[in-house]
């Protein structure tokens, strides 16, 4: 089969390799559907040490089910399943509290030797992982918005609703969302969905933004740093947001967040840490600003949104602008580094 590999920085290949096989009995093997490129796949893609061995990429996937371990109970060959960026036996004691990221049995695709950018994946704690998608024919040959919309539900929009949901987000909140990549887009979109007054985009990418406005956003402010924090105290009569989302991980977004934010307010960050040291001290302690997010735990979400895009109640799929063979991955990891597109969905 075709899988996709990193070598080192910027160096991504398409390899031939054997195709995988049960080696648990709580495996599943899926042949894939659709899977993507993430923007936390380009963090390796920059600063990747080279390396004579490859390492498997891809993290997001939904696939038909092949074969399953003796093990294996709520599953059935021929189902379309989305499966989570993490695996996890959804039992253990941090899975039945909603944090399934740290699942005593668990463990983080694109890791542990399984990348999800290939024709077929190898799902460990495939009951705890894959979901089931109702009312499917098994196939995998649903529209491509469908598709698309379900993916989705595999990282991106569930990470941006975990973010909505850690910061506390409702009816009567004001919202700032610090980036405009598919995550910071999701944001909004499940802050929209969950009620939110009012939500202030904080990007400069017009067609991201413009997106971001059909999701829910009332207002874009494009400046960064001081200049981006006056705009958004200008817009709320210099108080800040109740809530600010931050969704990209590098320090000067989260100091745009603590600059923003309202007091008694809750940062939720999602976006990767790109740093080892940010500001913790003075404006959160005297302010009561509470710090919250984390890597989101999408099997707590999945049973509730997959209804959400069967229905057309939620369109998450948008993100994805551009859609390449796997055979282009290398491809496909260019232009998002060069922000030629949003998001890349991976066709095997």
């Amino acid at each position: 089969m075709k899988a996709t590999f990193m070598y080192g920085a910027g160096d991504v290949r398409v390899d031939t390799v054997p195709d995988p096989t049960i080696l648990e009995p709580t495996d599943a093997i899926i042949r894939t559907v659709r899977s993507c490129v993430c923007g936390s796949d380009l963090h390796p893609y920059h600063s990747m040490k080279s390396s004579d061995h490859g390492s498997p990429m891809g993290h997001e996937v939904i696939g038909v089910v092949e074969e399953t371990g003796s093990a294996v109970n709520s599953l059935r060959r021929g189902e379309l399943v989305v499966s989570s960026f993490t695996f996890q036996d959804n039992t253990c004691v941090h899975c039945r509290e909603g944090f399934h990221v740290s699942c005593l049995h668990g463990g983080f695709f694109g890791g542990h030797g399984i990348g999800l950018q290939a024709e077929y994946v190898r799902v460990p704690q495939a009951d705890g992982t894959l979901v089931t998608v109702p009312d499917t024919d098994g196939t995998g040959n649903g529209s491509e918005e469908l598709l698309a919309g379900l993916l989705s539900l595999s990282d991106v929009y569930l990470t941006g609703l975990h973010a909505a949901t850690m910061g506390q987000v409702g009816p009567g909140t004001t919202v700032t969302v610090i980036g405009d990549g598919a995550v910071g887009l999701s944001a909004v979109l499940a802050s929209r969905q969950r009620g939110a007054e009012r939500i202030i985009l904080m990007g400069r990418h017009t067609a991201r933004t413009d997106l971001g406005r059909e999701f829910g956003a009332s207002d874009v402010v494009a400046e960064r740093g001081e200049d981006g924090i006056n705009a958004v105290r200008e817009l709320t009569g210099g108080a800040g947001t109740h809530v600010v989302l931050e969704a990209v991980g590098h320090r000067p977004a989260f100091e745009q967040a603590v600059g923003v934010i309202r007091p008694g307010g809750t940062i939720s960050r999602v976006g990767v840490p790109q740093f080892k040291e940010a500001p913790l001290g003075g404006p959160l302690f005297l302010h009561n600003i509470t710090l919250t997010g984390g890597t989101a735990p999408v099997r707590r979400y999945l049973d509730g949104a997959i209804p959400q895009v069967l229905s057309g109640e939620i369109s998450p799929g948008r993100v994805f602008d551009v859609s390449m063979s796997l055979a282009e991955a290398p491809a496909a990891y260019a232009a998002m580094d060069a922000r030629e597109a949003l998001k890349v969905m991976l066709v095997p």
